[in-house]
């Protein structure tokens, strides 16, 4: 009788392991964790978050949008979205959703939605463990409307132990990109043969192109004259076809910009209607004909909010 009993419970034990075991939330882990590992390694995105976003906005695989759209984190169509949409009741009725062709689409388009606008950037400044900062960060940047959202996230990542994907081994580590305030960050010159110009002044670079920030009653002809360049050879630098006034503070190239950004800064998500497109050059030091060489496009165009403009 004793032995029966003893089987009893051991049985009893193993069925209750299996059910905690397969659980919608832990079979979602076990599919997807791999997916948002190496989403992290891409992006810098913590796995963590992306699977707690991921199994509270697709309700663990199961929602519509997941079934129907592939669409496991809630992404709206925004505007400048030109693939399959899907539409569906959430803040209003019938909004309209992005429909991927497959889930990894969804996980990277979530990955770049997040390191690509101007809004979500200073999440990547955080240690990627901090999952508690990350959570608050999204709700600061306007990911979500719930009050509570920041609380699911860490009730998720707590429960199923999501951390733990957040660390990586030493080989992966490497390969994880820079946050992108720092890829972008200007840098300041310390020695004048890295340019060969003269240091009078605070000279900086940013993606390895040199210039300077002008200052109050500068000219491109005066500046360039400092710097023994031509008026034409200054301008043409900066993508200008002709002077124009130049305000304080402004950015001004020393050299011809690069073609492409450098890695771990692919694209830019633009942030509103009518942004200008050789402003965005000059923010990345790249040369317009070359971003539109990158974008398959022959004229510059007239931006929307969402539009994608590849930088490498």
């Amino acid at each position: 009788m004793k032995r029966i009993l003893i089987a009893l419970f051991l049985l009893l034990g193993i069925v209750c392991l299996v059910a905690k075991d397969d659980t919608p939330q832990e079979r979602y882990i076990k599919k997807y964790a791999d997916m948002a590992v190496k989403e992290m390694i891409r992006s810098g995105v913590p796995a963590s978050i992306t699977l707690a976003q991921g199994m509270l906005e697709s309700g663990n695989g199961q929602s519509r949008l997941a079934v129907q759209g592939n669409n496991h984190f809630g992404i709206k169509c925004h505007k400048g979205w030109e693939g399959k949409t899907l539409h569906h009741d959430d803040d209003a009725p019938g909004e309209c959703f992005r429909v991927y062709e497959s889930v990894a689409d969804s996980y990277k388009d979530h990955s770049d939605f997040l390191r690509y606008r101007d809004r979500y950037k200073f999440l990547f400044d955080l240690e990627r463990t901090d999952y508690k900062g990350w959570a608050y960060g999204l709700k600061k940047a306007g990911y979500a409307t719930d009050p509570g959202y920041p609380a699911k996230l860490i009730k998720y990542i707590e429960e199923y132990d999501l951390a733990r994907y957040d660390v990586l081994e030493k080989a992966e580590e490497v390969e994880v990109p820079l946050p992108p305030h720092r890829i972008e960050a200007p840098v300041l010159a310390m020695a004048n043969e890295e340019f060969n110009f003269p240091l009078t002044r605070e000279l900086y670079s940013i993606n390895g192109v040199p210039f300077v920030y002008a200052l109050e009653g500068e000219t491109y002809k005066s500046i360039a004259k400092y710097y023994h360049l031509f008026h034409k050879e200054i301008l043409s630098f900066n993508d200008l076809k002709k002077d124009q006034p130049l305000l304080p503070g402004t950015v001004v190239y020393l050299s011809f910009k690069k073609n492409h950004s450098p890695a771990g800064l692919d694209k830019y998500i633009v942030a509103e209607d009518g942004e200008d497109f050789h402003a965005i050059c000059q923010r990345f030091a790249l040369k317009e004909k070359s971003v539109l060489k990158l974008n398959g496009l022959k004229k510059v165009p007239q931006l929307r909010e969402g539009d994608e403009i590849k930088l490498r």
